[in-house]
């Protein structure tokens, strides 16, 4: 049941990114990334984010790379904001894709450019 909640959560989310501005975009993406926090935060449950946080991954993918060029920059800027953020758990906040089995179409590092993602 709680795995049903967390879909219905993240798909609604989703929906709202292709119909948000850039700052709203941002905001759908931390949201994404929060389903994550146990993990980013603690390394919990180790040694692979759980079942929300990867649904929340394959959401942000599917949305990454099923839309245009600009939403996938926007949504790399929003990741690079993050990990500058929460700089402490940016390799946490960088291997969330990899560890879900997900690509987001860019590399998450604070070197990556995302003018240059398409």
């Amino acid at each position: 049941m709680k795995s049903v909640f967390w879909i219905m959560m993240v798909l609604g989310i989703t929906l709202t990114i292709h119909e948000a501005g850039a700052d709203e975009e941002c905001s759908t993406v931390t949201a994404l990334v929060s389903a994550c926090a146990s993990f980013v935060n603690y390394g919990t449950p180790d040694p692979i984010p759980g079942e929300p946080c990867c649904v929340a991954m394959t959401s942000l993918s599917n949305v990454a790379s099923s839309t245009g060029i600009e939403t996938r920059q926007s949504v790399c800027r929003c990741m690079m904001d993050l990990i500058t953020t929460y700089n402490p758990n940016a390799t946490a906040i960088a291997t969330l894709p990899g560890f879900c089995g997900v690509s987001l179409g860019f590399t998450i590092d604070p070197t990556t450019d995302c003018e240059y993602v398409s």
